[in-house]
């Protein structure tokens, strides 16, 4: 009888109705769930028995669960670094366990692998990332050469993202950079110095003054004198004939020696008589009638060091032996001071006008601390010191599917791969249509929360009348009752 088809529409429209309830309600309650994919129900007829033209077979409606996963969220900026959004295609791989390698010093993942658009990553107490939901984010370490990353197609093949105990090493100056100019009309005998910080191989650091002195040999010439901080002594260079650099001792009460400075190597070699004291002069540097370098002289005229393996730059090199020479070259260290190219105006200068330095560039660096993290657009976290220096940690990929809406939600706000999805495909962010990986900003939930209060009075009042089918069915069939007696 049509009345009871009537009575299994009314309760089928019921059930959809409540279960589109349930998604709004879980569309609404995820507003502010950062990367949350809106859920929208679909609907389609129901039919139980083959209708005629004389008999309508009524069944009522059936409703499916429509994920919009591949939905692009708006991204909102944000304060944290480590705060990562895509824009594009692309999931990041994530896992609910880590455990640390103790040979490798890497955090395996022991757990499931899942995907998620939820990038709000924080370190936790070990410095791995990991997402509001729990979720450990997933990346490619160097490789044994320590020259990139091998993003391969291996899920396994990637690593926790750590970036806990992390520090930079001190680095020596081996190299200053000097830009300066000396006033043309200086009197002779006039001196103008600088000092320079640098910084020996344990990370302290020195300082280097220089000064330039106006000779009397020449108008165009000046000499150099050079004193470090306490502790230490300066140690003379030479151009030797053979583009070797010979080294000269000009520590007070040192043993008489030298040592040749090729390929940034020192070894002991015989004595040497051209001792020089802290403060003494180091070489001359003469200009020519334009103001530009012409030419940098050791102090013994051995040479122009500029001819020496140096002939496009106008370079003095000095040794500094930061423990007073103590017995040992080990303690020395070169550092290669450039004034520029000869012939040109981009070093050292002499032109009318005041003496003044325009730059100074030194290549050493204290020992560094963590202080934050980046992450570019193709994913690559590098850890950023306070001593300035950069170093590449984790490059992280992105994995789409050919059907991300097939993908099968769990708690967390995370995604598993099912039948549906197609497998899981590792790439390098911002190749193959992964799309690029934004830091400092979130994805946000792709509800919109008027036209989810639009269709929540829509399901209510649908919801109503499904129960007017339902209670005017009943009275039907009271009616019929009611005949019989």
């Amino acid at each position: 009888m049509s009345i009871f088809g009537g009575l299994r529409s009314g309760v089928s429209g019921l059930f959809v109705q409540s279960q589109s309830m349930a998604m709004i309600s879980d569309n609404i309650a995820n507003v502010n769930t950062v990367g949350y994919k809106v859920n929208r129900p679909r609907f389609s007829t129901l039919v139980t028995t083959q209708a005629s033209e004389t008999l309508f077979a009524s069944g009522g409606v059936q409703s499916k669960v429509g994920r919009e996963i591949d939905a692009q969220g708006l991204l909102a900026a944000s304060t944290a670094s480590t705060d990562l959004a895509i824009s594009g295609k692309g999931f990041f791989a994530v896992t609910d366990q880590v455990t640390l390698n103790t040979a490798t010093g890497r955090y395996e993942p022991t757990g499931d692998i899942f995907y998620t658009r939820a990038g709000e990553f924080r370190a936790d107490k070990d410095g791995n990332l990991v997402n509001s939901g729990g979720f450990f984010l997933m990346g490619f370490g160097r490789n044994a050469t320590d020259t990139g990353f091998n993003v391969t197609n291996v899920l396994t093949a990637m690593n926790g993202v750590n970036v806990a105990s992390q520090s930079a090493s001190p680095v020596s100056s081996s190299s200053v950079t000097l830009a300066a100019n000396l006033q043309s009309s200086t009197a002779t005998g006039d001196a103008f110095d600088t000092s320079i910080q640098i910084f020996d191989r344990q990370g302290a650091q020195r300082t280097l003054t220089l000064t330039f002195t106006k000779s009397g040999a020449a108008a165009d010439t000046w000499t150099i004198s050079g004193a470090t901080s306490t502790g230490t002594s300066l140690v003379d260079v030479d151009a030797n004939d053979d583009g070797t650099v010979g080294i000269d001792d000009g520590s007070p009460g040192g043993t008489a020696g030298d040592g040749i400075l090729s390929n940034d190597e020192e070894t002991d070699s015989a004595a040497d008589t051209a001792l020089i004291a802290n403060g003494a002069i180091l070489g001359t540097i003469t200009f020519n009638a334009n103001g530009t370098l012409a030419s940098v002289t050791s102090n013994t005229g051995a040479g122009n060091i500029a001819t020496a393996g140096n002939a496009a730059n106008g370079i003095l090199d000095i040794v500094i032996d930061y423990d007073n020479n103590a017995g040992t070259t080990l303690d020395r260290e070169a550092i290669a001071i450039d004034f520029g190219t000869i012939s040109g105006s981009d070093g050292l200068t002499q032109f009318e006008g005041t003496s003044v330095i325009n730059d100074i560039q030194q290549n050493g660096k204290q020992f560094g601390s963590l202080s934050s993290v980046s992450v570019d657009e193709n994913g690559v976290v590098t850890a950023l010191f306070d001593n300035g220096e950069q170093r590449q940690l984790f490059q992280v990929p992105l994995v789409t599917f050919n059907n991300p809406n097939g993908l099968d939600p769990r708690t967390g706000n995370v995604f598993a791969q099912t039948d549906k999805s197609g497998q899981a495909v590792v790439k390098v962010a911002n190749t193959g249509g992964a799309g690029q990986i934004a830091s400092s900003s979130l994805e946000s939930s792709t509800v919109d929360l008027a036209d989810e209060f639009t269709k929540l009075i829509v399901t209510q009042r649908a919801f109503a009348a499904n129960t007017r089918i339902i209670t005017t069915a009943d009275e039907m069939l009271d009616e019929l009752i009611r005949a019989k007696r």
